[in-house]
């Protein structure tokens, strides 16, 4: 059996204990996960989601930019590229920060 079969033919209790399990960092019975188990994991519910059409909003990793999608405070926007032209200095507005004293 490959590991697509594998995932393919993955029971959806055993996907959704594998998802809480990253999710809290420890297995059912208590035990915490390790950081190999953490990964192998996370890669196989990824796999599984994009297998059997998980909607993107459900998928683990999704963020919901809600109304900040495109704006500046969305950090992507900075990756999309073309956003501004060759050397220009981008706009910021002092107003969006602000300082945090402890």
């Amino acid at each position: 059996m490959t590991y697509d079969e594998l995932i393919e033919r993955l029971d959806p209790n055993v996907y959704r204990s594998l998802r809480q399990s990253v999710e809290l960092g420890k297995w059912p019975d208590g035990r915490p996960l390790t950081r190999e188990q953490r990964e192998i994991s996370l890669q196989a519910i990824i796999h599984y989601e994009d297998l059997h059409g998980v909607p993107v909003e459900e998928r683990t990793g999704y963020i919901d930019r809600g109304s900040k999608a495109g704006t500046a405070c969305d950090p992507t926007v900075g990756m999309m590229g073309g956003q501004k032209a060759e050397g220009e200095t981008p706009k910021v507005d002092s107003d969006q920060f602000f300082e945090v004293k402890s």
